[in-house]
């Protein structure tokens, strides 16, 4: 609900620009409030510069939350004119929205889980069903009721014991991601007096019930740096530090390999990786590196039978390839290659099964997954037809099945969720979304992918969407949306909420800017760093080619980007403000020189790599 909320907001802008409503008359009067200049000479690299709106920084300064109230003030009166129409697209977009939903249950150690919504409630309700789906349904948490009494409220980190009769999870009540762990027994509904603060909320279980994992927050950055061993009914200060990440570039985390052999300590920046291994069977062992960690070497591994399988950079694999190795021989001088690294292919996951290896790669700006069979039978690919389409393998935690759980959007088909039997190749569509209101029809609708070409010749994609009968002719709004940073791909997804926009004679469109791993890992490495402008001036040259092929014009573009894309905003509002009629910066991070060179904010020292 609140995410809808959010959409509301954000497309209401657009709307009411679309709509033309002239409230000059209104706003003639209205000053938007300014900001003090108070001048803060920073020092740093024996270099110093003056930052007038540091004070800003400070989140209990009450100064700095009058200002905010001041800016909220102006933006109320500046929309006033505009309540009814937010409240006509906030009912609109709600009443597309199935309110009592579930999940599609998925089977684990003999259990169905579920997750649904109520109608009318905020927060899910977590569910399971021993061994069939018609089977009695058993609560493990309603959120609904743990939420009462707190402005805000997020369970994560569910985790179930291997004999079922355990539920570790994890709870904020705060909004920092900072988590308590609790333990739950399902056999009796009490909650033990375990606790655990100021951690990231995800723990794991030993084969032993009665040993998990957990990892700490510093607190003052909130970096996950520790991993502890927790005993059941014991205090959390009796608890066994087993690993500390001193390297505050690094953070960590901890898991289970499917096989359920290994319990894993993930370590890794945003260049390099490390993990250690444990045996689920010896919580009290001492955890050993699976490779020494190497400045630029990434690796991930998932364990089968007697092997590791690593997909990694290694040897200069930009696009990675996937390599095997014996699990008592683990360092990188024992690696094989099984899949070999390609130019054109990136190789994104793994997901392996019993009988079946299957890979997701990428190339051509589009994901494709492969089904490769362990027994040597010929491999093969998911047909998929679009160009502007998305999938993706979803939850696959049983080990010993020809079950491949995926899903499937694009800009125009809501999204689905597939069971494709790897065996028979055969496959059953288990839940597409829901568009109420019974307007919705995805042939209403126009998918496309262009190029646009960059100013150094580069060809850059955008996924956009349409009504049919739209005329190319400089009069359209088009909303451009892009990130381009830390080579997260911007795939296309489906939105009931954006029909609105579309519904009004919008265009949607994705700038698949560098700076993402949309085309690749050299995509990312093109748009990072010292090669920094080319994710602003991929934006740029995009928006000038929707202009010139008549999709849009400057009276009618705007643009959209979030927290790095909010930098994004920052960058091409300042060097090409003619080009928009709007701009949407969503919690930009637009201070990256102070940021960056601050170490005890949140998550900084771990993004060296991506900014200096």
């Amino acid at each position: 609900m609140k995410k809808l909320i959010l959409f509301c907001w954000l497309y209401t802008i657009f709307a009411t620009s679309y709509l033309k409503i002239n409230a000059q008359s209104m706003q003639n009067d209205i000053s938007a409030p300014k900001a003090k200049i108070i001048p803060k000479t920073l020092k740093k690299h024996k270099e110093s510069r003056v930052d007038n709106y540091f004070w800003l920084n400070d989140r209990e300064n009450s100064e700095v939350i009058d200002y905010l109230n001041q800016e909220n003030a102006y933006y109320e009166s500046m929309t006033a004119h505009t309540k009814d129409l937010k409240d006509n697209l906030f009912e609109e977009m709600k009443g597309r929205i199935k309110e009592d939903d579930s999940s599609v249950p998925y089977f684990y150690n003999g259990y169905f889980y579920i997750t649904r919504f109520e109608t009318g409630q905020d927060y899910p309700i977590f569910a399971r069903k021993k061994g069939s789906l018609s089977a009695e349904e058993e609560i493990l948490f309603n959120c609904n009721e743990m939420a009462k009494g707190h402005a805000y409220f997020k369970l994560g980190g569910l985790s179930i014991s291997p004999d079922n009769k355990f539920a570790s999870f994890g709870v904020d009540i705060v909004g920092r991601r900072i988590y308590t762990i609790q333990i739950k027994n399902l056999e009796t509904g009490e909650i033990l007096a375990d606790k655990v603060e100021n951690v990231t909320g995800a723990s794991v279980w030993a084969n032993d019930n009665n040993t998990i994992f957990y990892v700490r927050q510093d607190e003052t950055t909130l970096r996950a740096d520790k991993v502890f061993k927790h005993k059941l009914n014991t205090a959390s200060d009796k608890d066994i530090l087993v690993y500390d990440e001193i390297d505050d570039t690094f953070n960590v985390s901890i898991s289970k390999e499917k096989s359920k052999k290994y319990i894993v300590i993930g370590s890794g920046s945003t260049l390099t990786t490390e993990y250690r291994i444990l045996n689920s069977n010896n919580p009290d062992g001492e955890f050993a590196v699976f490779q020494p960690r190497v400045r630029g070497l990434e690796y991930s591994i998932s364990h089968y039978e007697d092997s590791f399988y690593i997909l990694t950079n290694k040897d200069k694999a930009t696009n990675f390839k996937l390599m095997k190795t014996p699990e008592n021989k683990t360092g990188k001088k024992n690696w094989v290659d099984l899949i070999p690294h390609r130019e054109d292919v990136l190789l994104e996951d793994i997901e392996i099964f019993k009988n079946y290896l299957v890979v997701e790669e990428r190339s051509n700006g589009l994901n494709h997954i492969r089904i490769m069979p362990w027994n040597g039978e010929a491999d093969y690919y998911l047909p998929f037809g679009s160009e502007t389409y998305n999938a993706y393998t979803t939850t696959n935690v049983d080990f010993d099945t020809d079950i491949l759980r995926y899903s499937y959007q694009s800009l125009a088909t809501p999204s689905s969720i597939i069971d494709f039997n790897m065996k028979t190749k055969t496959k059953e569509i288990l839940k597409e979304q829901q568009v109420l209101g019974g307007k919705f029809d995805k042939d209403n609708y126009v998918e496309e992918r262009v190029w646009a070409t960059a100013r150094d010749g580069v060809k850059v994609p955008i996924s956009m969407i349409y009504r049919k009968g739209l005329e190319k002719n400089g009069k359209n709004p088009l909303l451009l949306y892009a990130y381009g940073s830390y080579g997260i791909t911007m795939d296309t997804y489906f939105s009931s909420t954006r029909l609105s926009l579309l519904d009004r004679g919008f265009i949607y469109a994705i700038a698949h800017i560098r700076g993402g791993e949309d085309l690749g890992r050299q995509w990312y490495e093109d748009g990072k760093l010292l090669k920094k402008k080319n994710t602003f001036t991929d934006f740029i040259d995009c928006s000038k080619f929707v202009i010139d092929q008549k999709y849009t014009s400057p009276e009618h573009l705007y643009a959209e980007g979030g927290s790095a894309g909010g930098l994004l905003m920052g960058v091409i509002v300042n060097e090409a403000p003619k080009l928009y009629n709007g701009v949407i910066a969503q919690v930009p991070f637009v201070d990256v020189i102070t940021t960056m060179l601050d170490d005890s904010i949140p998550l900084t020292t771990g993004e060296y790599d991506e900014w200096g």
